[in-house]
């Protein structure tokens, strides 16, 4: 498969958000900004619908957790293919480009729970859309880390496979070749930044170092063209040297971090747009490439790092976070339109309050646990903050992420709802946006009444019901059938509520 020239860049876009943005707000959003291909992660059909007939690119993903169900039966496969694909492809005119079956499922830290079954679904997804007629339409790839492979000394020129998975990986580059597949590989300077307090800065960005590496007459000025082209030897080692390759994330977080900062990621993210189209110096062609991310997950896990939830381009409400220029938006990044939000109030520590009361670590423990603080912390957006403005923070992002329900508010004897904005300079105290989803809007989170208190909405749907509501989250309100006792004294006690 001989390499070809891309047009435009891609985002990725996640879901992993306690209040997502409308489908149909990001995909205007995409198109205002002119963005022309977007990779998902799995095949949400809400998000499928929005995007049919604006000729956006798309690659739809399978979470690694239906990796082994796919792996061990073709019917499993047909179905997946013919409900995600299929329906969307031929009733919806989605403009489905590639399948991507599982997300850096090799991994170390999934223990190898995915080596075993990868593979074998790629295979029957593959005879899947062959036997849809979408074969020559619809390609598969795998987005794998860039641990994958690696190099013997600093020179790309020696890289080869990650020994432990070498021959399976071997058999996954010839399916993928052999279908005229693409590697599809995540790069990520930041990472190397952040796992090696010794790395070089200036390495991870585009606009110069002062120690470049010479290979055989090839000059690395960046750690990506290196990581890149570590792969390009590794795949030209075994008879793959023009095989095409699509990075599938790449990308400088916002916060969370030290390192991760609106001047970081702007000089990141725009030096790789002028970047992009030179190529690298084994492949000095265009890149194809998918930005990560566009908008802010603030439900992801923070195993990795604080930061994971800051990837965005925009903020969670698809307001940009500092100016980059996608090429073909010169004057900047275009925000969403028509967001809702709800209505300005916030949750903050009271002024009668004592920060050394008893009950503040309890409450804010409670409260970061349950909604989001990654804000918070040496070198973060929020790091100048006081005692009380922390304090307050995180009473706030749990107060928004239940929707701004009265009882998130009430932490005993602490918190007051006020309408003046706390925010403090970069630190934002944010306001949630309005949501819709199968229960009705966020906002009401879908309750055919508005209960007074918390202790009397448990009662009502357990009288009505006969299940209990985890309130934990307002936001992906889940039923459990379980001892109401417990739960009211469990959600309660943290509540402030005597039960």
């Amino acid at each position: 498969m001989m390499v070809g020239s891309v047009s435009g860049i891609g985002a990725n876009w996640g879901n992993q958000a306690s209040h997502p943005l409308p489908p149909a707000i990001v995909v205007n959003m995409l198109r205002a900004n002119g963005i022309q291909k977007v990779k998902l992660f799995d095949a949400e059909s809400a998000t499928l619908t929005a995007l049919r007939g604006s000729g956006i690119e798309v690659m739809v993903g399978i979470p690694n957790e239906m990796l082994y169900s796919l792996a061990n039966s073709v019917d499993a496969a047909e179905r997946w293919v013919a409900k995600n694909v299929s329906a969307h492809v031929s009733s919806s005119s989605v403009n489905i480009k590639y399948v991507a079956v599982g997300n850096e499922p090799f991994l170390p830290t999934y223990n190898g729970s995915f080596l075993g079954t990868t593979f074998p679904a790629l295979q029957n997804i593959q005879a899947a859309l062959i036997k849809a007629g979408l074969g020559n339409q619809v390609k598969v790839t795998v987005p794998l880390n860039a641990d994958v492979y690696q190099s013997s000394t600093s020179l790309p020129s020696t890289g080869d496979f990650r020994p432990d998975i070498h021959d399976l990986m071997l058999e996954i580059v010839k399916f993928l070749n052999d279908n005229g597949a693409a590697f599809t590989v995540n790069i990520y300077p930041f990472i190397s930044l952040y796992n090696d307090p010794n790395f070089p800065a200036d390495y991870a960005f585009f606009d110069g170092y002062s120690s470049p590496i010479n290979d055989n007459g090839r000059i690395y000025e960046n750690v990506f063209d290196a990581n890149h082209d570590t792969l390009v030897w590794a795949l030209q080692k075994y008879g793959y040297g023009n095989m095409s390759i699509i990075v599938g994330e790449i990308g400088w977080p916002t916060d969370g971090d030290r390192n991760a900062n609106v001047q970081f990621a702007q000089r990141f993210n725009q030096g790789f747009m002028s970047h992009v189209g030179k190529g690298t110096p084994m492949r000095p062609v265009p890149v194809d490439a998918y930005m990560f991310s566009l908008i802010d997950e603030d439900a992801k896990s923070i195993q990795p790092g604080n930061f994971e939830r800051h990837w965005g381009i925009f903020f969670y409400d698809g307001t940009p976070k500092y100016n980059l220029s996608l090429g073909s938006n010169s004057g900047g990044l275009v925000p969403a339109s028509n967001v809702l939000y709800l209505p300005r109030r916030w949750c903050i520590l009271s002024p009668a309050a004592n920060v050394d009361d008893a009950q503040v670590g309890p409450s804010v423990s409670y409260a970061c646990a349950h909604a989001d603080c990654t804000e918070l912390g040496y070198g973060t957006s929020c790091g100048n903050l006081n005692a009380q403005g922390n304090i307050s923070f995180a009473f706030n992002s749990y107060y928004q992420q239940n929707n701004q329900l009265q009882s998130a508010c009430q932490f005993p004897n602490l918190s007051v709802i006020t309408t003046s904005d706390p925010s403090v300079g970069s630190c934002r105290f944010n306001i949630i946006i309005q949501t819709t989803s199968a229960n009705g809007p966020a906002g009401s989170a879908g309750f055919s009444h508005t209960p007074t208190n918390l202790r009397q909405s448990l009662a009502w749907h357990w009288e009505s019901t006969g299940f209990v509501f985890n309130l934990d989250l307002m936001g992906t309100i889940e039923v459990k059938l379980c001892s109401l006792k417990l739960h009211i004294l469990r959600v309660t006690k943290a509540q402030g509520f005597d039960p």
